[in-house]
């Protein structure tokens, strides 16, 4: 038994389910960025050139210290080397404050012209003085399965 109350072997089961959930990880300044990603064939219209992926994205805050998400910074790349660079506020609409402990959920999705690429780029979060600082979102392939 943890300090905690939680039994050692649901933290691992907890763990393990985790990382089968989310297959790309960074940790920053103490706030983790967990990604899934899904190639959506409904949503694709390989005939006409284009494909389409959703991202699911957790962010953590392992900090003893309260942050929000300012503003996020994409670069998404396709397989004929084109990049884009996507800059915005928030995530899809909000500016999440997360308190020590908290997470916070988003789903977002990503279309291309060709069928692999990827995405990676950084967060902007405030401290509560104020100060930002930048957190990494892990790179991470956006590849359809071959055709039938």
């Amino acid at each position: 038994m943890w300090p905690w109350g939680i039994p050692l072997r649901s933290r691992l089961v907890t763990k393990t389910a985790m990382h089968s959930l989310f297959q790309h990880v960074a940790i920053t300044a103490g706030v983790t960025v967990r990604v899934s990603v899904n190639f959506m064939p409904e949503q694709s219209r390989v005939e006409a050139g284009r494909w389409f992926w959703v991202y699911h994205i957790r962010l953590e805050n392992g900090r003893d210290d309260t942050v929000q998400l300012r503003t996020r910074h994409w670069r998404i790349s396709d397989a004929r080397g084109m990049v884009n660079v996507v800059d915005g506020e928030g995530v899809v609409g909000e500016t999440p404050i997360l308190a020590p402990g908290a997470t916070h959920d988003y789903v977002s999705g990503c279309e291309l012209t060709t069928s692999q690429g990827a995405m990676e780029g950084h967060y902007s979060f405030a401290r509560q003085d104020g100060t930002l600082f930048e957190v990494a979102i892990p790179r991470f392939p956006l590849e359809a399965p071959p055709a039938d």
